[in-house]
């Protein structure tokens, strides 16, 4: 999925591993911290051309 640009911090793709109430983590893929973990607020997540259910984000398969 895409986490929209924040701060100084480019958009970038981030693959997710849990959806939680207020956030999602994973790891960056691309950007400045690729292959760094994170945990950015499901309000940064963008959904890519999909709706999300009952407020969560599809979570693609893993590679």
């Amino acid at each position: 999925m895409t986490i929209r640009a924040f701060d100084d911090v480019p958009e970038h793709r981030f693959e997710v591993l849990e959806v939680h109430e207020d956030c999602v983590t994973g790891f960056a893929l691309t950007g400045p911290f690729a292959g760094e973990y994170g945990e950015p607020p499901i309000e940064l997540v963008v959904f890519e051309g999909q709706e999300p259910l009952a407020g969560m984000p599809h979570i693609p398969e893993s590679r």
